[in-house]
């Protein structure tokens, strides 16, 4: 499913993920932070946070959503295109891991609400706040499918990591202890897409 600590500068475009390619083959990402406009719901809020630190902890919490639904649409792709000896066993391991994702992008939606913003609900927002990148009419061998995979969840561990930071300095305990759930779930995901890199038994 963003910033370093401190000021998160704003930008108009989306951040690309760059870098350069890692042990498995694939471009390491440096999730960067995007535009983010975030609209409250007007509903008075009492929960010992401001709303500028409200804000703040949401603007957070919506980037990981777009990367979430940035990453579950990649996985569902490779889902259904992927081609190999291994197609059943694979076919059911994207599966498996987009219905995570799905799990962990409804609780991200909730989290901002939670906090009296609007989630952004559209593809064209997601797009627009993702810092994951998508790679439209790209078909790899399923070897390179599972490293583009977990290059991202890896890129989003980063992120998350720096944004448990941040989100601390805003006093929200309980949003850093959701970011570090999903800190850990992705670590699993990612510690589970690894082992399919593996040459050898």
């Amino acid at each position: 499913m963003a910033a370093a600590k401190g000021t998160t500068k704003q930008t108009t475009k989306p951040a690309a993920a760059k870098g350069s390619a890692g042990a498995n083959g694939a471009a390491a990402k440096t999730i960067k932070p995007a535009a983010n406009k975030l609209v409250s719901d007007g509903t008075p809020i009492n929960i010992g946070l401001t709303e500028e630190q409200r804000r703040g902890v949401a603007e957070v919490l919506t980037v990981h959503l777009a990367n979430a639904h940035v990453l579950y649409i990649k996985t569902r792709n490779f889902h259904w295109n992927v081609q190999s000896r291994r197609f059943a066993e694979l076919h059911e391991f994207f599966e498996e891991q987009y219905d995570q994702i799905a799990e962990g992008i409804d609780e991200i939606a909730e989290r901002v609400r939670q906090l009296g913003v609007f989630a952004p609900g559209t593809m064209a927002e997601f797009l627009q706040l993702a810092t994951l990148k998508e790679e439209p009419g790209v078909y790899p061998d399923p070897q390179t499918m599972i490293a583009k995979l977990l290059a991202d969840h890896e890129a989003i561990i980063r992120a998350l990591r720096e944004d448990v930071e941040k989100v601390d300095d805003l006093d929200d305990e309980g949003t850093t202890d959701f970011l570090t759930g999903m800190m850990e779930a992705h670590e699993k995901m990612a510690w589970m897409l690894r082992a399919h890199l593996v040459d050898a038994d």
